[in-house]
């Protein structure tokens, strides 16, 4: 069964730190001038949409996780779950600072976007 509401990012990032909001902040004003995406928040986390959902913020009590996917299991050793599905991998990382977000990191969420 699915189940969705909507609510507001304000809401979903209301009990994050300063340093996690600006960590999304800077995950949205990159991602948001790709094309063809579309952003929405459904009860526990952030969809990005090219076609399919490519990418997902799940704010979490301490940390932002990121899901997106890839052709080839990602070897950063900051992806904590790569599981093999539905012809790709499906990507975890787990962000509890700002100074996590490296480029690296946006080149991976960019192939997502591409691949879907």
């Amino acid at each position: 069964m699915h189940y969705c509401i909507k609510v507001s990012v304000d809401d979903l990032l209301k009990d994050q730190s300063d340093e996690l909001v600006l960590a999304f902040d800077k995950l949205l004003a990159e991602i948001a001038d790709w094309e063809g995406v579309t952003i929405s928040c459904s009860k526990n986390c952030i969809v990005f949409v090219h076609k399919q959902t490519f990418f997902v913020i799940r704010p979490m009590k301490k940390w932002l996780e990121l899901k997106f996917y890839s052709e080839k299991k990602p070897e950063e050793p900051y992806v904590i779950k790569s599981t093999f599905h539905a012809k790709r991998y499906q990507n975890h990382i787990r962000l509890s600072s700002l100074n996590e977000l490296r480029p690296r990191v946006f080149a991976l969420i960019k192939e997502s976007h591409r691949l879907l």
